[in-house]
């Protein structure tokens, strides 16, 4: 590969999308050559939005949070931890401690964080005129009602009646790409209004839905332990417009007809699990991991 000395500079584009970037790619590109190094390790700008994604998420601890954060010199604007489960509260607070202008604060599946530790972490950041307007919780375990009520509450706290948010609910479109809506006072989690937990609520995407025109009593909006829905478009689906699917993800009818099935049990994968089929060279179909281990 060729160094920077060599081929040039990097184009002056690359510097404006640094800020952009998860931390896994940032590290990455500050690799490519001393130019982006430089930048990247010098400049706060890169880091005032820190983002953890895979695959970075499973190896990052409260110390190394702790280093990535202090590079924004405490003006970290956006936390996002993505399933980050050796983050614990103590780092969480220790990082806020230092950042009193998160505007986004974001914790989903990060299960060694409490419901108590987050809250203590959002009161930090709700002190005087607060920036606080979006998070993200779901996946912390043992979130109760008054705890939802405690950060609605919170995250309002000091901001003109006319910004005062509602908790957004997230709309199915596919489930790898949940489409919502960030409005001030936002909070990815309601109390599910049948089983009355606390957990990511969903609306069905589809306008005439047949399951509201088939039972008019029943409200098609809930959890996922509630309501079953299908992995690719949504929908809400019952029990005889469920399709059996080889991974183990429900999926309705109309979209079990469109995907490719196994060349065996005739099932398919949902899009997000069809790298799972085991394909073979000179074939068009492929084979689920169930039958492979069976019959190849």
């Amino acid at each position: 590969m060729n160094t920077c000395s060599e081929s040039g500079p990097p184009h002056e584009a690359l510097f404006f999308v640094l800020a952009y970037l998860p931390v896994f790619e940032l590290v990455s590109m500050s690799q490519v050559c001393k130019s982006l190094r430089d930048v990247i390790n010098n400049d706060i700008l890169p880091w005032l939005n820190v983002i953890v994604e895979p695959p970075l998420n499973a190896r990052l601890s409260d110390d190394i949070l702790m280093k990535i954060t202090s590079k924004a010199n405490g003006r970290v604007r956006v936390l996002s931890l993505m399933n980050c489960v050796k983050v614990t509260d103590d780092g969480l607070l220790k990082v806020v401690e230092e950042n009193h202008f998160i505007s986004k604060l974001y914790t989903p599946g990060c299960t060694s964080i409490t419901p108590e530790g987050f809250i203590r972490a959002v009161k930090l950041l709700t002190n005087d005129n607060h920036r606080l307007t979006s998070l993200k919780v779901s996946g912390i375990y043992n979130m109760k009602k008054e705890d939802l009520e405690t950060l609605h509450n919170l995250i309002n706290l000091n901001q003109p009646q006319q910004k005062k948010g509602k908790i957004f609910y997230h709309e199915y479109r596919k489930r790898s790409s949940l489409r919502h809506e960030e409005i001030d006072g936002s909070v990815d989690v309601d109390v599910c209004p049948k089983c009355y937990e606390v957990r990511m609520v969903f609306d069905c995407p589809e306008i005439f839905c047949p399951r509201k025109k088939q039972h008019q009593t029943i409200e098609c909006r809930g959890c996922d332990h509630c309501i079953p829905r299908c992995e690719e478009c949504g929908i809400c689906i019952t029990g005889q417009e469920l399709a059996e699917a080889a991974c183990a993800d429900a999926l309705c009818l109309e979209c079990w007809l469109q995907l490719p099935k196994c060349n065996f049990c005739n099932k398919p994968y949902c899009n997000q699990h069809a790298h799972q089929g085991c394909r073979f060279s000179g074939s068009s179909g492929f084979v689920c991991t169930a039958c492979h281990a069976k019959f190849c």
